[in-house]
């Protein structure tokens, strides 16, 4: 097995990326654990084609001139007194909008594609065969989200923007990363659960239908992708001896700080105050006087925003324990998060989307939905 893995279920083994011979051990083929299969074969409820104008129609048109996509309201840093007072002209405030969802999207491709990459090199050393069929078939559907997203972003501006620093350097840490477990809770957990918590923002706030209906079909597949996670989690946290506790928790930590690094810096911005005549360091001194006003004591109330969707995803998974907790603690109610449960954020609009897509593949078959977090 390879080396630094933390297994304490034979489903989520893994060999070294080179050694192609185990795989061709006799007694594997018929060793194959069935906790996937439901998964597996759910795949044909939630099929879609981004290529099929059945399914989403990248040609459908959007005001780009005169529509803003997301309201202003949750644009908080058009609220900025520098900013406010420099950027008064409606258009140039839609601009502004819109080519910050310009940004916003090229993170979530370039999300995508760190997720196709991750999933393809867990086909290449996970040694169960029902966990390696699983990994295969988020591949493809991943491979179909860069597509979505590539085309949504030709469509409405041409071509992406780069990716963050922190990000790249994350998902270049984490698909590189030789531990399945590392894998598994960087990309399964959290950078799924980060795209959950963005799709279901972008869903309920963005003004593009277009946007909303990629939002939603993505979503059927990511409801299951952080499904994989979550069994990984039941079946190997609380098996684990302190000191591989206090590993995983750590990682957990890295990766979550990272993403929030990403999501909340003002450095990582610059580029864009540049292009609309804005100082940079009069916004970010702004920025850091409006966090220094806040109530220390104020948490993060909305199911949508993606902190707090990372961090329910570590804890409904038991990454969180007294160790950790006030670190999460910062930035939400940790016992207002544990009383809520299991179900996730985005379950009901991927239930939804689903039930659309079964409307399709399944016109002349009835079937029942499949529940998306189940």
């Amino acid at each position: 097995m390879a080396d630094g893995n933390i297994t304490k279920d034979a489903m989520y083994g893994a060999v070294a990326p080179d050694d192609f011979e185990s795989m061709l051990t006799l007694d594997r083929y018929n060793d194959r654990s069935t906790a996937f299969d439901k998964i597996i074969s759910a795949t044909h409820d939630h099929f879609w084609d981004p290529l099929d104008k059945k399914y989403i129609d990248f040609d459908e048109p959007f005001d780009m001139e005169n529509v803003a996509m997301m309201p202003e309201e949750q644009m908080p840093i058009l609220r900025l007194p520098y900013v406010a007072a420099t950027l008064t002209d409606p258009k140039e405030r839609i601009r502004f909008i819109n080519y910050m969802q310009l940004w916003n999207f090229s993170s979530i491709l370039h999300g995508e594609q760190g997720a196709l990459n991750l999933s393809a090199s867990l086909c290449h050393v996970l040694y169960d065969q029902g966990a390696q069929e699983y990994a295969a078939n988020q591949t493809r559907e991943e491979a179909r989200h860069v597509t979505g997203f590539a085309k949504y972003i030709k469509a409405r501006w041409g071509q992406p923007v780069p990716c963050g620093a922190a990000l790249k350097s994350l998902l270049v840490e984490i698909i590189e990363a030789p531990e399945v477990y590392k894998k598994i809770i960087g990309m399964q957990m959290l950078v799924e659960g980060l795209a959950m918590g963005a799709f279901a923002n972008g869903y309920k706030h963005n003004r593009d239908p277009l946007a909303r209906k990629l939002f939603q079909l993505v979503m059927t597949d990511e409801a299951f992708h952080h499904k994989f996670g979550k069994i990984w989690a039941d079946r190997t946290v609380p098996m684990l001896t302190e000191a591989e506790r206090n590993i995983v928790e750590d990682w957990a930590a890295h990766c979550c700080q990272s993403l929030l690094f990403n999501q909340g810096s003002p450095e990582q911005q610059k580029v864009i105050y540049g292009e609309f005549g804005l100082d940079p360091e009069r916004v970010i001194a702004d920025i850091v006087a409006k966090r220094a006003s806040r109530d220390p004591d104020r948490k993060i109330r909305s199911d949508t925003n993606v902190f707090r969707v990372l961090i329910k995803t570590l804890n409904n998974a038991g990454l969180i324990t007294d160790r950790t907790r006030k670190f999460y603690a910062a930035y939400v109610d940790m016992d207002e998060l544990s009383g809520e449960g299991d179900r996730m954020v985005g379950d009901d609009i991927a239930e939804d989307g689903i039930r659309y897509l079964q409307a399709i593949n399944f016109k002349d078959r009835p079937k029942e939905v499949l529940a998306a977090a189940e």
